[in-house]
């Protein structure tokens, strides 16, 4: 596969909102569609604050900004299955999770990077795409320009998509090598970061945790919680845990939709995230709408949109409703032989309560230490 000291702790409570890719938000139609794929769940509310003074200089900038956090909010809520909520105007927020680990949302101004070494941070860590930082207008090149003239800081990206769990997976244990490798050439305080540092910093935080300072993914995660609510994607973590170590087999998978009266059959979920569709290709001799595709082996949830309607197919797995009442198709995908080593290793590090043995601890550490550097 790819390779893929108690200081002052802000008292910021995170917030994240969500965009589209394309740095646009999607409409409102689009934001409750997708609500009502996922089955949104309203079960917590998390609210970021401020520690430091980087919102923008006017009422109307801020007035402008809040509107794209409110947006920004509510995709995040569709998209994650949890009232997140990110207040991008009144500027960064973070906690520290460990004496040597922060994790918090995104800096916007260059002045921020002063901010985070006055409280030892040597390494700054950027999870966002350029979609993210155009969303808000955060010019990154004026951020990183300022860091690397800094002798005592490391600016650093690894782009993972926003609320996207498959590609979290995909990507973590590139990402995750390239924060080790940073931490142990700087030392002193890593700042994880994302937009609103409620979904992949604390992902990539807590799977650093679990593979490289020897805690159990519950202890992680626990620390994690108790210090900043947030809403990492641990199933992400637990397959890609797996995959480091049996590698990413990838399984056929088939699913199709019966019938000719339809203009459009799309399937969204499953490895591509509830904000983006795969169009499904209609065979007349056998008149059904059929997806090919080749998944690595885990759980994947859908949903098909069926010219615009999501539904379910009754001919296929669904799970149980959740809270909302509302339910989706799913496809497991397994090792051909179950009883095999892999298939056990997997079992077991996607189960309940995971842990890493320690020669287990051993083969990812190498693992990461061997990962080529990205750009």
């Amino acid at each position: 596969m790819n390779c893929l000291h108690n200081l002052p702790r802000s008292s910021a409570l995170p917030v994240q909102c969500s965009k589209s890719d394309s740095g646009k938000p999607p409409s409102h139609v689009t934001l409750l569609s997708m609500a009502k794929g996922i089955g949104l769940s309203r079960t917590r509310i998390l609210i970021a604050k401020a520690v430091s003074g980087s919102a923008p200089s006017t009422e109307n900038e801020t007035s402008k900004m809040g509107e794209k956090s409110e947006t920004y909010s509510h995709d995040m809520t569709a998209a994650m299955g949890a009232v997140l909520k990110y207040r991008h105007e009144l500027g960064m927020n973070y906690n520290f999770i460990r004496p040597d680990i922060i994790v918090g949302s995104c800096l916007q101004t260059p002045a921020d990077v002063d901010k985070l070494r006055n409280i030892g941070v040597k390494t700054i860590f950027c999870l966002q795409k350029d979609s993210d930082l155009e969303y808000f207008g955060v010019d990154i090149g004026a951020i990183r320009e300022y860091a690397n003239s800094c002798d005592d800081i490391e600016h650093l990206r690894a782009e993972i998509r926003d609320f996207d769990a498959f590609d979290l997976r995909i990507r973590l244990p590139a990402v995750v090598s390239k924060l080790h490798k940073a931490i142990n050439r700087n030392g002193g305080v890593a700042y994880i970061h994302c937009t609103a540092g409620l979904g992949r910093a604390p992902a990539t935080a807590v799977a650093y945790m679990f593979w490289v300072q020897g805690y159990k993914l519950s202890e992680a995660y626990g620390l994690l919680m108790n210090k900043r609510p947030c809403f990492p994607k641990l199933d992400a973590i637990k397959s890609a845990s797996a995959d480091i170590l049996t590698g990413m087999k990838k399984k056929p998978v088939k699913l199709t939709w019966s019938g000719g009266d339809y203009s459009t059959v799309e399937i969204s979920g499953l490895d591509i995230g509830w904000g983006q569709r795969i169009p499904l290709t209609y065979n007349e001799e056998q008149g059904v709408w059929i997806l090919h595709r080749e998944l690595p082996e885990g759980h994947y949830e859908y949903k098909y949109v069926v010219d615009g309607e999501w539904t379910c197919n009754k001919y296929e797995l669904v799970t149980s409703p959740n809270k909302d009442g509302q339910v989706n198709n799913y496809v497991q995908v397994f090792d051909d032989n179950p009883s095999s080593i892999s298939a056990a290793i997997r079992k077991r590090l996607t189960g309940d309560d995971p842990n890493l043995s320690t020669n287990e601890r051993i083969i990812i550490r190498q693992f990461l230490e061997a990962c080529p550097d990205e750009d």
